[in-house]
């Protein structure tokens, strides 16, 4: 009986552990989303402001846009490791 229990402990804490990756995942694109859209937004309005330096203003909205997609990528990365490590 107690192995039982144990394994029904386990099969809980695994499918808990499933559903914080996919919560995980969910919240990394939402967050990458929001940010990149604020840099957009923000950047056209500077650049409406002042038209002079939107080459300046696009390239480092480009990189911070890069930046963002990269630790989004990480952490993606780490989301679905973390559920194939425990389906396997």
């Amino acid at each position: 009986m107690d192995g039982m229990a144990t394994t029904a402990l386990a099969l809980a804490d695994s499918g808990l552990a499933i559903f914080g990756a996919a919560l995980g995942c969910g919240l990394a694109i939402i967050g990458a989303g929001v940010g990149i859209g604020i840099i957009g937004s923000k950047a056209l309005e500077s650049m409406a402001r002042q038209p002079e330096v939107a080459g300046k203003v696009s390239t480092t909205m480009l990189i911070a846009a890069a930046l963002i997609e990269g630790v989004t990528l990480f952490a993606l990365v780490i989301c679905f490791l973390t559920l194939f490590w425990l389906k396997g």
